[in-house]
């Protein structure tokens, strides 16, 4: 097995922030990072404060949108249609 390989600074920003999202699944996080949910759950561990961190788990215990498994069978997303493009994992700053 290959030893799992470090995220960068802006890779570790951008999955605290989809997992903060409500309608980001976990499996969209392991598609783009190959990070699996106890993967997100350690890292976000280490980068919350402790209170954030529950309120997270909090948050994030037992949503149906945050597990593709449980989501309606009609959505095949992984982003809210809504949401601006996103290339290449960079959100485009505003000029």
């Amino acid at each position: 097995m290959n030893p799992p390989t470090p995220l960068r600074a802006d890779d570790v920003d951008r999955i605290v922030e989809m997992a903060w999202e409500d309608r980001t699944p976990f499996e969209a996080i392991e598609a783009q990072f190959g990070l699996r949910v106890n993967d997100v759950i350690d890292l976000m561990r280490r980068q919350l404060l402790p209170s954030g961190f529950r309120r997270w788990r909090k948050r994030t215990s037992g949503r149906a949108t945050k597990h593709q498994r449980l989501r309606a069978t009609e959505v095949e997303r992984f982003k809210c249609t809504r949401q601006r493009t996103i290339s290449g994992n960079r959100i485009p700053k505003r000029a």
